[in-house]
């Protein structure tokens, strides 16, 4: 221990405080080490980011060397999950994600890449590429593959189990569809598809947003729209990815590191743009909400930052910074369980403090 620590400590022999009392030298203490934690938070920032979130984030061992793609897990039984990636890789976990065993499936020659897999019940649906549909009645024991029309405006890109033998998708051209009998009629939810997207994403009520290849202009489209209503992006950045708020807004994470939140129910107003520095330059990839204070943000370079109001303040979470990957996809399946996607087989889970 340093020596003036040391003297401080002393207070039967310290000729400066021979009569101050424990409480005294206590709140001095305190003060002290409230200092010195200011300066370590100017020093060094990131060193209190990791235990303003709350929790941590460690990485997961998978038992394929493959890129992760799509994550479910059973709200009833929460244990119960199952994972997908390119190489036709399917994985499935009965401890909460802690451990993965892969099921083989039987596709012929044919080189695939599962990019969505969703459950309702024991029934479930798994899309990829080139174009492929399997779905299974026995949760997971068997799976049968769904026959599709040549005539599909794009490859079947994301998968919704909807209900009973029902189940909505969404092709990576913006076409979308229903079934209400296993698969075996569809029907066109919107007229025309929306062309090239950069990425796709679905609200919980069934909204969907839609960025453009070049990440130039986005498209919605809401249920019982006959087409996509096309929007021009607000910055001079390009879009890379967007998606609903739990209190109806729109984020967007544009080029170069920025974040947007539109206006509550009107998504051609957006308020301020933010630069997070705790971003680093490093590109922004994914949002999601763990609760309606509480977002983070993935991105390249092994970038995980959180904000705790809402995404007003944004800071580094430094529990992931060693991963080594590029982060591209975030789940939270409840406020306590969150997961994310990344490169080479990378796999994080959040654990709450």
């Amino acid at each position: 221990m340093p020596k003036n620590i040391k003297y401080l400590l002393n207070t039967q022999h310290n000729p400066i405080f021979p009569q101050k009392s424990h409480q005294s030298l206590g709140k001095l203490l305190t003060s002290f080490f409230l200092s010195l934690l200011v300066l370590c938070s100017a020093w060094f920032g990131n060193i209190p980011q990791a235990l303003a979130s709350g929790g941590s984030w460690r990485k997961i061992e998978l038992p394929v060397a493959i890129t992760p793609l799509d994550l479910w897990f059973d709200k009833v039984n929460t244990n119960h999950g199952w994972l997908v990636g390119t190489e036709a890789t399917l994985l499935e976990s009965n401890d909460g994600g802690n451990s993965w065993e892969e099921r083989k499936l039987d596709l012929g020659d044919g080189i695939y890449r599962f990019s969505s897999v969703s459950f309702y019940g024991q029934e479930g649906w798994i899309t990829g590429q080139p174009a492929l549909l399997l779905h299974t009645t026995d949760d997971g024991k068997s799976w049968s593959r769904i026959g599709l029309s040549s005539k599909l405006p794009g490859d079947p890109f994301a998968i919704v189990a909807t209900g009973h033998n029902s189940a909505e998708m969404v092709t990576d051209l913006g076409a979308i569809y229903s079934t209400q009998d296993e698969g075996q009629n569809w029907r066109a939810l919107v007229t025309q598809a929306v062309g090239n997207a950069r990425n796709l994403n679905r609200s919980d009520d069934g909204r969907y947003v839609a960025i453009s290849a070049n990440g130039n202009f986005y498209s919605t489209w809401n249920p019982g729209d006959e087409t996509w209503i096309q929007h021009n992006r607000n910055s001079s950045r390009r879009v890379q990815n967007m998606g609903y708020t739990p209190d109806n807004r729109l984020w967007m994470l544009n080029r170069g590191g920025q974040v947007q939140f539109s206006e509550v129910g009107d998504f051609e107003t957006w308020g301020k743009k933010l630069t997070p520095k705790a971003s680093g330059g490093f590109g922004l990839l994914d949002l999601k909400y763990q609760d309606d204070n509480n977002v983070w943000i993935s991105g390249g370079g092994s970038r995980l930052i959180h904000s705790e109001d809402g995404g007003k303040t944004w800071t580094r979470d430094q529990s992931a910074a060693n991963v080594g990957a590029n982060l591209y996809r975030i789940y939270f399946f409840a406020r306590d369980r969150g997961f994310v996607l990344g490169q080479n087989g990378t796999l994080l889970a959040y654990t709450p403090e």
